[in-house]
């Protein structure tokens, strides 16, 4: 019993440092856009991540298995971000205030 409840502790820690880690990358994915970089995806970016956790990764969890894990968790935010550039890309198609049917 002592060590679910510890695992549950851990599992809302997680969860709150993935969402923390989201709305991180959603922060970076709209300076990008900002600074006019089209492109989501950085495979560079994402190899040095995948780089930095492997090395940080001491055991038990497998290495393949931590990179499946971020490899989901990379589709994930490039998900949201795809998201945030398409409300971001309506909102000004929609308030441009550009009437083209008139």
């Amino acid at each position: 019993r002592r060590l679910r409840r510890r695992i549950d502790a851990l599992d809302r820690r997680i969860v709150a440092m993935l969402n923390e880690r989201a709305r991180l990358a959603r922060e970076a994915g709209a300076a990008k856009a900002a600074a006019g970089r089209r492109a989501i995806r950085d495979p560079e970016r994402e190899r040095e991540v995948l780089l930095r956790v492997s090395m940080a990764n001491e055991g038990p969890l497998p290495q393949a298995d931590l990179l499946v894990l971020y490899r989901r968790l990379f589709a994930a935010t490039r998900a949201l971000e795809t998201r945030d550039r398409d409300r971001d890309r309506a909102g000004r198609v929609g308030g441009s205030g550009d009437d083209r049917d008139s």
